[in-house]
């Protein structure tokens, strides 16, 4: 077998169908996406997987849905522990500079998308929009 490359026949277009939709429903947007959570690697990040690693991929993602415990890892590349962070924790700095990069139309958009009610805040004094409030929304989450 040459460095880099898969050890086993390549997952079917029904196994990466499946994969691709329990994906979505979990809430990710795509392998990409998903990389961290899951401990894909590049290659798998690119949508490239053996049958075993998609089989292995697609039970535990239902084990997820079923509200299981994540008993079920893929033997060859495990997933690393999560990292843990106090509560209110300040974020990566790199991550807060692409969230604060992203237009607030486009992030509120995406807020909603979420299950979030998202409203223009209120402006400082109550007149107008004030120096603090522009470009800014308030998000509360909803229940349901």
């Amino acid at each position: 077998m040459a460095f880099g490359q898969p050890a086993g026949p390549p997952a079917t277009h029904r196994q990466l169908e499946e994969l691709t939709a329990l994906l979505v429903a979990a809430g990710h947007t795509g392998y990409r996406d998903a990389r961290g959570p899951m401990g894909f690697t590049q290659r798998q990040s690119g949508g490239r997987f053996t049958r075993d690693e998609a089989d292995a991929y697609i039970e535990r993602l239902r084990g997820d849905r079923a509200g299981e415990a994540d008993a079920l890892t893929d033997p060859a590349h495990p997933a690393p522990d999560p990292v843990e962070r106090p509560a209110g924790a300040a974020r990566p700095p790199r991550v807060a500079r692409t969230i604060r990069d992203v237009p607030t139309d486009q992030l509120a958009a995406e807020l909603r998308r979420r299950g979030w009610r998202v409203e223009e805040p209120d402006p400082p004094g109550g007149a107008g929009p004030g120096p603090g409030g522009a470009g800014r929304v308030r998000a509360r989450r909803t229940d349901g």
